[in-house]
């Protein structure tokens, strides 16, 4: 029985140390939320089935918002290459017929341009009215325009729509896309 315990001792000393050891090579996780609640990692994941001060739809809702508020903004967050100041088309990307794409901007962290970029867009689309009907979307499990939402909330907006499935969602009902490219930086 002594045996046992001064062989035990010797062992987890070295498994031990192995794991300190080990430690500089384990992968760390990314961090999955800024501190003022950005999904900054893993944009392509499960989603909430709400999203904060928005209301959530399916299609037959978005197809009703669209025939009773002809005027909402359908807002496409969907992600496109930025490359030496332009975009870079790396696939052919289609969404909602009459949508404005805002490409990068449902990202967890903008800079200055990405934001500015953001800002000009909804206040023209919006005419500067902070109550103007905004739809958010991108793909089915997509975090992005669950960020833009958040963002377009900070930046006062209030009459505010999450199309969660989005594009997906859209293309299962059999409804069009039409090709579209992102709209210009400002």
């Amino acid at each position: 029985m002594n045996n046992c315990v001064h062989l035990r001792l010797p062992f987890q000393l070295i498994s031990g140390l192995l794991g300190l050891l080990m430690l500089p090579f384990a992968q760390a996780e990314p961090e999955l939320f800024s501190p003022d609640g950005y999904r900054l990692a893993q944009y392509r994941s499960p989603t909430p089935a709400q999203a904060e001060h928005a209301r959530t739809l399916d299609t037959p809702a978005l197809q009703r918002l669209l025939a009773e508020q002809p005027r909402t903004a359908l807002i496409d967050t969907y992600r496109r290459q930025w490359l030496n100041g332009q975009f870079i088309e790396d696939e052919v990307h289609a969404n909602l017929p009459g949508s404005l794409w805002l490409a990068n901007s449902g990202d967890g962290q903008l800079d200055a341009q990405w934001q500015g970029y953001f800002s000009h867009h909804l206040q023209r689309t919006s005419q500067g009215d902070k109550g103007w009907p905004l739809v958010f979307y991108c793909r089915s499990d997509c975090w992005l325009s669950w960020n833009a939402v958040k963002r377009a909330h900070r930046l006062g907006y209030r009459n505010l729509y999450w199309y969660r499935d989005g594009i997906d969602a859209w293309e299962q009902a059999g409804l069009p896309l039409l090709p579209a490219q992102p709209a210009a930086l400002p």
